[in-house]
């Protein structure tokens, strides 16, 4: 009882049993009063003929008429006399029949058809019967021959139809079995942290479902190792260099025996700053993607003016394209103020990484450009295009992913830790907005952020 093919096969056998028997009790319930009057005619219509042949042939001795009449029509047959006499005539392998309630005699020997009834012992019927002048009561009992028979043949369907319903249940619960064990080893593999799972299960029934399921599971399963093992590279990467340089300036400060003037110690110094300043943004920004993927960020949501919230930021950045002499425009849909219920620091932050990304990457004299626009009622689109240098087409669709860097940008910025966008999709996502990007590599980027007007209320703040 260990195994479910060992539980199946049992449960199944028990079923069939108990189903048999409980039709072989119902239809003969169903079938005991049919059965029984075509019992009794058949007596009726043997004890008939007895009579005939008696009849007809007037034999000189009676008993030995009965004797051979009984082993001829296989029943056992009592002969009652008025005197209350009785006389059985057993066939062979017949059975000797009890006696009969003297009531149901004494209505034979006035000349009725008897038929047993419930309150009699067996199965019966009795005949009135003339013999020499005196009167006779034959009763014709039940064959126990014919019982027998019967009672054999249904045992030998009953056994038969365990048998073959045995061996169909065997192969049957092999069929079934079979696929749970190979699902049985796979999720041990999952368990043990082999994710190369791939179940050959070809079925359309609950069981097929269950073994794509458990593969769709392991493919996302797969996917998400591999995001961890990149995850944790890029960490480390990210974190090892800073340190390095952090590690190697410090030691270069503390070496006594190095040489150097006041210029190169504050060199040193600025770049252990900075590279502790890259340290720490890693840290936040790591600490801000963790809490946006959480499910109980805080959310403050507020009524402002989207407009003047990007041209604050254009003046925030000034510094960084004004040292690029990068011209940066902006247009808005109409003279009024474009209002939008949001949470606006984290906006701030979405617009803070796309114009940052926008200079960072445009070439020097190069022109940065912000539209707001209405795509559609209840919408707004933030569009920031720049004249950069433009992202590859097979890199477009990692540029959301976390620590993704294309080449070029590795190239011209070493600052960066490839957060910012990540961060910014998933805060517009919250928002039930969208980010999309089209881009031409040597031309230039455009991100478009997609945002209702005003918040979901149903959303979970």
């Amino acid at each position: 009882m260990k195994t479910l093919y060992v539980r199946v096969v049992l449960t199944f056998l028990a079923v069939i049993v108990i189903s048999l028997i409980s039709s072989l009790l119902i239809s003969l319930a169903l079938f005991q009063k049919a059965l029984n009057t075509t019992g009794k005619n058949d007596m009726i219509a043997a004890g008939n003929r007895i009579i005939r042949v008696y009849e007809q042939t007037n034999p000189p001795d009676l008993d030995t008429l009965m004797d051979n009449m009984a082993e001829l029509v296989s029943y056992t047959l009592q002969l009652y006399d008025s005197n209350g006499g009785v006389n059985s005539y057993v066939p062979a392998k017949g059975r000797k029949a009890g006696k009969i309630n003297p009531e149901s005699v004494r209505k034979v020997l006035q000349g009725e058809l008897y038929r047993s009834q419930g309150k009699d012992n067996g199965t019966f019927v009795g005949l009135p019967f003339l013999s020499e002048g005196n009167r006779y009561a034959l009763f014709v009992h039940s064959s126990f021959k014919n019982e027998a028979a019967l009672i054999r043949l249904f045992f030998t369907i009953l056994l038969l139809m365990l048998g073959l319903g045995s061996l169909g249940i065997l192969v049957a619960g092999r069929y079934v079995v079979k696929p749970l064990q190979a699902m049985t080893d796979a999720t041990k593999r999952l368990a043990k942290g082999d994710f190369e799972v791939e179940l050959k299960i070809n079925r359309r029934d609950e069981l097929g479902t269950l073994s794509r399921s458990i593969n769709d599971m392991a493919r996302e399963i797969r996917q998400m190792e591999r995001m961890r093992q990149d995850f944790v590279s890029n960490v480390s990467h990210e974190i090892q260099s800073p340190l390095t340089s952090i590690s190697g300036f410090a030691k270069a400060l503390k070496d006594g025996t190095l040489v150097i003037g006041e210029t190169e110690r504050l060199q040193y110094l600025d770049i252990i700053v900075t590279e502790s300043d890259r340290l720490s943004r890693l840290s936040d920004n790591l600490l801000k993607l963790a809490s946006l993927e959480s499910e109980h960020h805080p959310f403050k949501t507020e009524t402002y003016n989207l407009d003047e919230q990007i041209r604050r930021v254009i003046v925030a950045c000034e510094p960084q394209w004004s040292a690029k002499n990068i011209r940066v425009d902006m247009e808005s849909l109409s003279d009024a103020a474009v209002r939008i219920t949001a949470d606006k620091d984290q906006l701030n932050q979405v617009w803070m990484n796309l114009l940052g990304n926008a200079v960072k990457f445009t070439p020097c004299a190069g022109q940065v450009f912000i539209a707001i626009s209405q795509p559609q009622p209840g919408e707004v689109a933030v569009a920031v295009s720049d004249s950069g240098i433009g992202i590859a087409p097979e890199e477009v669709g990692f540029i959301f992913e976390r620590f993704y860097k294309a080449d070029k940008s590795r190239a011209e910025d070493r600052s960066g830790n490839g957060l910012g966008l990540a961060i910014s999709h998933k805060i517009v996502a919250l928002h039930h907005g969208s980010l999309a990007v089209k881009s031409t590599a040597g031309l230039g980027t455009t991100f478009t952020v997609t945002l209702p007007v005003v918040f979901p209320s149903d959303s979970i703040l």
